[in-house]
């Protein structure tokens, strides 16, 4: 276990903490609004895991389980809509909150709006949630995946009638060639939750939209518990899903803030080496970025996200493909009394570095900085289950790390 997490706790310099207004309460009640008008919507649970909570030495451990998200098996889609709906409703004059599903979907709105071509590069949740938005709103999508994306993601995302392909470029260059061709394109719109200098607009809309499951998180967490999380524990690629959720934790909680851990793939660990470096400002992680934690194989952070993230969190870990791993089958074959929980590659590592930090010797100082005891009530985000099905029973069921 020595080898398998490096982590850095947060002395980084703080800013203005602008960012941070963007995942206010009354902005990410918006997007549930949103999310909650469409007739596939549910709730994903929120599922405790008691026997886990005392085999690790802690209070309790809750797992935000998005297997269940809108049928799809990841969270993603919770963003890619919701921009998409930003973006038409800015398009026609309106506001996001006059523009539910049904309105959406008329042929009033399709008068007003006509159809977009939404742009996307994505290692499979992102691109499918995109597709998925596009196909329930009457919109286009073309997908562009990086290499060594496999092909039971594509298909997926081609099943729900979106143009796709896999490029022999890594995920950051596939991101630049979708802005390209978005660019190039009559009403061509890129909906990416990666922004840069100039992009900022529509990932602060994605982010919004990954509120909602912040949102539900912490409603679930107090009728169980009466109280909030003590710790949160979340995934981060670029970073957005981890700045929307400590963004929105950090405003809800803001007089007593929950200790915030974000957990990285170690071959793409932006977050962890910008927070190690200790300046403030971001790094980048380029090559191939091998990892099976293919949704998070993404080298360059959000700017916006980084933001949120340099002034709020607590640590910053960067975990091999162990760690996700251990998650994995910890979550899929739990103590008895236990639920299981179905967590793919980019679903479980948030999990895996929790026990992994509980049981490991080598954890003991960051185990007791973070004062993960018996008086912790943990919340950890598992984003995904098994969206590729055969190399989630290859690691799960047979044994193997690939």
């Amino acid at each position: 276990m020595e080898q398998e997490m490096k982590w850095a706790i947060n002395h980084l310099p703080p800013s203005e903490d602008s960012k941070l207004p963007i995942m206010s309460v009354p902005e990410v009640q918006k997007a549930r609004a949103f999310h909650k008008s469409f007739p596939q919507y549910t709730e994903t649970p929120l599922t405790k895991l008691p026997c886990m909570a005392d085999y690790l030495g802690l209070g309790s451990v809750y797992i935000k389980d998005e297997s269940y998200r809108f049928g799809l098996n990841a969270f993603k889609v919770l963003g890619g809509s919701y921009s998409m709906a930003r973006y038409i409703a800015k398009e026609t004059g309106r506001d996001v909150s006059a523009l539910p599903y049904d309105i959406l979907i008329s042929e009033a709105l399709r008068r007003d709006f006509g159809q977009a071509t939404f742009f996307t590069a994505t290692d499979g949740n992102h691109g499918r949630g995109v597709a998925w938005a596009a196909q329930k709103l009457g919109q286009k999508a073309i997908v562009h995946m990086p290499k060594g994306t496999t092909q039971t993601r594509l298909e997926n995302i081609r099943k729900l009638g979106a143009s796709v392909d896999i490029l022999d470029l890594n995920y950051d260059d596939c991101v630049r060639q979708a802005a390209k061709e978005a660019a190039e394109t009559p009403h061509g719109v890129m909906v990416q939750d990666t922004a840069w200098d100039g992009y900022e607009e529509i990932p602060s809309w994605i982010m919004q939209g990954y509120g909602t499951m912040a949102m539900e998180a912490g409603e679930q967490f107090r009728q169980q518990e009466r109280s909030h999380p003590t710790h949160i524990f979340v995934q981060a690629g670029v970073g957005s899903l981890a700045g929307a959720v400590i963004g929105y934790f950090a405003n809800l909680y803001h007089d007593k803030p929950p200790k915030f851990i974000v957990v990285e793939a170690s071959a793409a660990d932006c977050l962890y080496q910008s927070a190690a470096a200790g300046d403030g400002k971001p790094r980048i992680v380029g090559g191939e970025l091998k990892t099976i934690m293919a949704g998070l194989a993404c080298g360059e952070p959000n700017t916006i996200s980084w933001d949120i993230l340099k002034n709020h969190v607590t640590a910053f870990v960067s975990a091999e493909d162990a760690v996700t791993i251990r998650g994995m089958r910890m979550l899929a074959a739990p103590l008895k009394g236990d639920p299981p929980v179905v967590s793919g590659e980019s679903g479980a590592v948030p999990f895996g570095a929790l026990a992994t930090i509980m049981t490991s010797d080598a954890c003991r100082e960051l185990r007791d900085s973070l004062g993960l005891n018996a008086n912790a009530q943990v919340l950890v985000f598992s984003t995904e289950g098994d969206t590729d099905p055969d190399r989630y029973q290859n690691i799960v069921w047979k044994g193997l790390t690939k």
